[in-house]
């Protein structure tokens, strides 16, 4: 059975594009598979805490968990089901939102769990980390206000896409699929008609990672 994790981001609820997109690209891959195993998580309505000294030290180096209070705890156990959800994956779509020029801080905070040396890359004998995660399909549908495709003239201000491609490549994934919806900030008009081009991206999806 194969399992997918599915991530949404933004603060909005029923107004949000990227949540739209993300539910269309789910939907599509659940009707291509009944026996899809589905994982959600809404890292805005419920997020993560940020990392601490005590939590990191047990969490990402493996120290001992002795001293930790309650609240640590509950934490390290929640980062433990976040990464098994993660490697657990065959996919993962992500909702992301843009926010001043990157990504949302729910999403860092997730991505601080995942990426764990060890777990999900090694440190090689001098070339440089090697990514633990291959195989894994990530599909992330961002939508964005202004306009930041390549060519454009704010193109340069872009670090949500790039960063992820960035950190996911880390691990070992480096065929992200994405699909944005941008210039919503520009009239009703324009909003539409630029979703509209993202949920014909997501029709033309494989529905098997190609």
């Amino acid at each position: 059975m194969s399992k997918l994790l599915h991530l949404d981001t933004s603060i909005q609820t029923s107004n949000s594009v990227s949540r739209r997109l993300s539910a269309a690209i789910v939907d599509k891959l659940k009707n291509a598979d009944e026996d899809l195993d589905i994982t959600y998580r809404d890292l805005a309505a419920h997020p993560l805490p940020h990392l601490t000294e005590p939590v990191f030290a047990v969490h990402v180096q493996s120290a001992d968990a002795s001293g930790l209070n309650p609240e640590q705890r509950d934490d390290i156990a929640e980062s433990a089901n976040v990464l098994a959800e993660f490697q657990a994956a065959d996919t993962i779509v992500i909702g992301l939102a843009f926010y001043n020029y990157s990504i949302p801080s729910s999403l860092k905070v997730w991505i601080d769990r995942v990426v764990v040396a060890g777990k999900t890359f090694s440190f090689g004998s001098g070339a440089g980390p090697v990514g633990l995660a291959a195989g894994k399909r990530v599909i992330v549908a961002i939508a964005r206000g202004g306009v930041y495709a390549e060519g454009s003239p704010s193109a340069h201000r872009e670090h949500a896409e790039t960063y992820l491609r960035h950190i996911f490549a880390l691990i070992g994934i480096n065929d992200l699929e994405v699909i944005v919806a941008e210039g919503l900030v520009f009239g009703p008009e324009a909003s539409a008609a630029s979703e509209q081009m993202a949920m014909n991206r997501i029709d033309a999806l494989p529905v098997m990672a190609i």
